[in-house]
């Protein structure tokens, strides 16, 4: 049950865009802890709920993970070549059924068995997708493409695949920057890697 269903009261809701995603503004009446109703209005970014997963090795102790270009990282002052854990959205397919594609569009490797960590809101403030976050051990035997996305989507993806510890030097260091690879790289060194 929803625990804060009595104390918000949608007065209004308003489509700005739905152009890539669906933006929207959202005027409501929230009761406060103190028992009074306040009026509020927030917009919400709504593109649907996506997976990640993070491909690991435990023998050699290496992941893979891509590289690719960002438009909002880049308008935010970064190069905008961002390196991350393949990922992709839901578009209704099951978590597990989607990231197994996406990881061998992405990457090339073919993986069966997914494990679910855990799930995350990754910026609630104003998007409301959750991701599930995945992890899965992969083999030289599991590639059966070079990965790269698909380029009538505009990917242009490139695979890396590198030992942990140099992973984790690259957060420490500032190369690695995405919120999700980053909870991923710290899940596999604490629990997979180590």
């Amino acid at each position: 049950m929803n625990e804060t269903a009595d104390r918000v009261r949608i007065v209004d809701v308003k489509v700005l865009s739905d152009d890539w995603y669906v933006l929207k503004k959202t005027t409501f009446d929230y009761r406060r802890a103190d028992g009074s109703w306040q009026r509020q209005s927030r917009e919400t970014y709504d593109r649907g709920n996506g997976a990640t997963l993070l491909l690991y090795e435990p023998v050699r102790r290496t992941v893979v993970l891509t590289r690719q270009f960002r438009l909002p990282a880049f308008v935010n002052g970064h190069d905008g070549m961002l390196i991350e854990a393949p990922a992709g959205l839901l578009e209704a397919a099951s978590p597990e059924e989607r990231i197994r594609a996406e990881v061998e569009e992405e990457t090339g490797y073919r993986v069966h068995a997914v494990r679910k960590v855990f799930e995350a809101f990754m910026s609630p403030g104003s998007v409301t997708e959750k991701l599930f976050f995945f992890v899965a051990e992969y083999a030289a035997a599991a590639k059966v493409s070079d990965g790269g996305g698909v380029a009538s989507e505009g990917e242009d993806i490139e695979v890396l695949e590198l030992p942990i510890d140099e992973a984790l030097a690259m957060v420490r260091g500032g190369e690695i920057v995405d919120g999700k690879t980053i909870m991923l790289l710290q899940y596999a060194a604490l629990n997979l890697l180590g």
